[in-house]
């Protein structure tokens, strides 16, 4: 398609939801919603996040052709929102979701899974064909949302993508390496998760306590098998650039001879959580 300009985003009557434990999903309206927004944020990433978007950006982009939308518990506290600007890249009308936030007596709800969701169908009713955003490669449970819950595709590695001096705890002075995930978006139909291969190759495994990387020859294989940590939070900086160091060589090595990431693995008893690396002859 050629890309246009947003005609009409839908109305907050015609987008607004409410699930069945109650939970309200709708675009941002107020001022003291927009600050509330910008409250996570720093409850999230701390105070001094550098990335931090104000209050005045989440209004504006949200007149234009952006969205802020927040999930609201029964009560009317906020628990959580999701950012994210539309355009045209590469001919074709793609929106960037830029921030997902939710609080922390909120998490492991499916809240951000549901943010992102809703974000989805706002987006398919104006012709947004794909929704991308980044997500930190170490971080196993985001890897399993944005790859085996709903769906999106490990697009692009980008190395050191917001710089090692976010401002964040979070990130400390780690280099931030980012998956660009992919959502299609058109058609809206739910597209298959699917499951390692029996005879995948762990090319990047772990140490039998989870807390460093075990490096293994990089085998010319159709399906490897890249580790990453179990808990990501608890591990000190030291392990932290162990794990950056190892899983950035092996995928930009693998990236470089045509692999593509296929899906991801949480961790099992006697497995670590992983990324199933493959080719095409894999799947021939």
């Amino acid at each position: 398609m050629t890309p246009t300009s947003v005609d009409r985003l839908p109305t907050q009557a015609e987008t607004a939801e409410v699930s069945a434990d109650g939970l309200l999903i709708r675009r941002v309206e107020t001022l003291a919603e927009y600050h509330e927004c910008v409250d996570i944020q720093e409850e999230t990433w701390g105070l001094n996040f550098r990335e931090r978007v104000p209050s005045a950006i989440l209004m504006g982009a949200q007149k234009l052709s952006g969205v802020c939308a927040a999930a609201f518990a029964p009560g009317g506290r906020m628990l959580g929102f999701v950012f994210g600007m539309t355009g045209p890249a590469k001919g074709e009308l793609v929106h960037w979701s830029d921030l997902l936030a939710v609080r922390a007596e909120a998490r492991g709800s499916h809240v951000g899974e549901r943010l992102k969701r809703y974000q989805r169908e706002l987006w398919s009713a104006v012709g947004v064909e794909t929704i991308y955003w980044t997500f930190d490669t170490l971080v196993a449970r985001n890897a399993h949302l944005n790859l085996r819950r709903l769906g999106a595709r490990a697009s692009e590695y980008v190395v050191n993508m917001y710089g090692s001096n976010t401002g964040s705890p979070l990130h400390g002075a780690l280099e931030t390496d980012r998956w660009v995930a992919a959502w299609d978006v058109s058609p809206a139909t739910e597209v298959p998760t699917v499951e390692p291969w029996a005879d995948g190759v762990f090319v990047i495994d772990a140490s039998p306590d989870g807390t460093m990387p075990v490096i293994k020859p990089m085998v010319t294989s159709n399906i490897v098998r890249i580790a990453v940590p179990a808990d990501f939070e608890r591990l000190t900086h030291t392990q932290r650039v162990a794990w950056r160091d190892a899983t950035r060589h092996a995928f930009l090595h693998y990236l470089a001879l045509g692999y593509h990431v296929s899906t991801f693995q949480r961790a099992t008893h006697d497995q670590p959580p992983f990324y199933e690396m493959t080719v095409d002859a894999a799947h021939g």
